[in-house]
């Protein structure tokens, strides 16, 4: 759609505030009731009404610390910067650059056009080239979005880890909502991933976590794991949440787990996106782990306090913020309203001028900064779980998901789109690596530290100590 008309669209559906939301879906990328169930939740409530939350916003100088450099705490440092890391690009047929009635390979679905063009996930110089940038970035690992068990982003899960491995990058999982069973799957789906990616490949790249303490820990998320029994949608019409799983089946197939994995390693953990401190922990998971780029940097402090008190870790991510497409077609009774960009901008953007996509690479870049120093910030506060239990993760949201316009991978610089491409009004600035350029300056002084594990763990990625005695 050019990108005059999907101006006048916004204007016609009109301004919008910014929405807290969470949880994801790849069938229904913009279900209307994905917001819902978040709002209806009691933190969600209080974040949308703009009620305070406790104290201890970053920067407040009363608030700093003193504390061990993390390259002391963790010898492994780069590994505990992950990139989200989605394999599920297809061409021949295509798949999802032509979401929400796209046509490539000019007209994909999203608003920053990729400098590699609509790429094959499965293509070994399109992965070859994501793990050089990867490795220059300064993290050291990626989270699989993953979606079921010989789906097709399971099946591209070995080429990408074998390239990984090569770049010395370590690879675990974010487990997606591939079916409203899913909850009584998760227990298989972990094993088969443990077994399947790590053990029968000898540990050579998956992730495994050297923790303050000495011990070692694979790393999995769970999206939209902790979700209401029903919504209220626009319509003020109630209807059930699909793939609602209740907290004592969380807890049951976490159980097994553990009960599986017991002499294998010190500890797994298991992190669930979400920010009910009630049910999450009654469901079993370790902690949080935020994918949600609606929730700013100011609010990391104060919920990682509110994890801490119910003794969760938490992980909240390092982005540039937000610019999903748009749905070409909306039906006149749905609940569809387009997300903001974010951060936000006053006045708001006009990306048909390139001065405004330029304010929106420098808000993206500040966004980047900001991100980056409250999530460390929170996790080197003596006072809360992570820094207490010697934990510390940044998932960087993200590498390549593409339709919601916070990918780090590059874009074609702005001179470098051909006419056909800027008939569908792009939104790329003048340097389309600026994204991946702030974060390697903004994790430079972590370097030595990814260097010095380099040297120290030469086997790859996924080296583990030689197998304890299991008697």
């Amino acid at each position: 759609m050019p990108a005059i008309t999907r101006r006048r669209f916004l204007e016609r559906v009109g301004s919008l505030p910014a929405l807290v939301h969470f949880g994801r879906t790849r069938r229904a990328p913009f279900s209307e009731w994905k917001r819902e169930f978040f709002r209806q939740s009691s933190v969600g409530a209080a974040l949308e009404a703009g009620q305070s939350l406790p104290a201890g916003i970053p920067g407040d100088p009363k608030s700093s610390l003193t504390i061990p450099p993390l390259g002391e705490r963790f010898p492994d440092l780069a590994r505990h910067f992950l990139f989200e890391y989605y394999p599920w690009y297809a061409r021949e047929p295509w798949r999802h650059w032509n979401e929400a009635g796209r046509k490539p390979p000019d007209d994909l679905a999203t608003e920053y056009f990729p400098l590699l063009g609509a790429y094959d996930s499965r293509s070994r110089a399109a992965i070859e080239q994501h793990a050089r940038w990867i490795a220059d970035s300064g993290a050291g690992s990626i989270s699989l979005s993953w979606w079921g068990n010989g789906n097709f982003e399971d099946r591209a899960v070995h080429e990408v880890m074998d390239v990984m491995k090569d770049h010395g990058i370590a690879v675990t999982f974010g487990l997606e909502p591939y079916a409203t069973d899913r909850g009584y799957r998760f227990a298989n789906d972990v094993l088969y991933l443990l077994t399947k990616y790590g053990e029968r490949r000898g540990w050579d790249a998956f992730l495994i976590l050297r923790n303050a303490d000495g011990s070692e820990s694979p790393v999995l998320k769970g999206f939209r794991c902790i979700l209401p029994k029903t919504i209220v949608d626009c319509h003020e019409v109630t209807r059930s949440v699909p793939d609602y799983t209740p907290d004592d089946l969380w807890s049951r197939q976490i159980e097994i787990v553990r009960r599986e994995l017991r002499w294998d390693f010190d500890k797994i953990i298991l992190l669930a996106d979400s920010l009910d401190f009630g049910r999450t922990p009654a469901s079993g998971f370790d902690g949080i782990g935020i994918y949600d780029n609606f929730i700013g940097p100011e609010q990391y402090h104060p919920l990682a306090r509110a994890a801490s008190e119910r003794e969760l870790l938490f992980s909240f991510n390092v982005n540039p913020g937000y610019d999903e497409i748009l749905q070409e077609y909306v039906a006149p009774d749905s609940c569809y309203e387009p997300r903001p960009f974010v951060p936000p901008s006053d006045p708001p953007l006009d990306f048909e001028r390139f001065d405004h996509r330029e304010r929106a690479a420098e808000l993206s870049t500040g966004r980047i900064r900001d991100s980056l120093a409250a999530t460390i910030e929170a996790q080197g506060d003596e006072s809360l779980s992570n820094f207490r239990r010697g934990f510390f993760l940044v998932y960087v949201n993200s590498f390549n998901e593409w339709h919601e316009g916070h990918a780090f991978e590059p874009m074609k610089n702005e001179a470098d789109l051909t006419e056909e491409e800027r008939f569908y009004g792009y939104h790329n600035p003048r340097y389309g690596d600026y994204r991946l350029t702030a974060l390697s300056n903004a994790l430079e002084p972590y370097a030595s530290d990814a260097a010095g594990w380099q040297r120290r763990y030469p086997e790859g990625p996924g080296a583990r100590e030689p197998e304890r005695d299991r008697a």
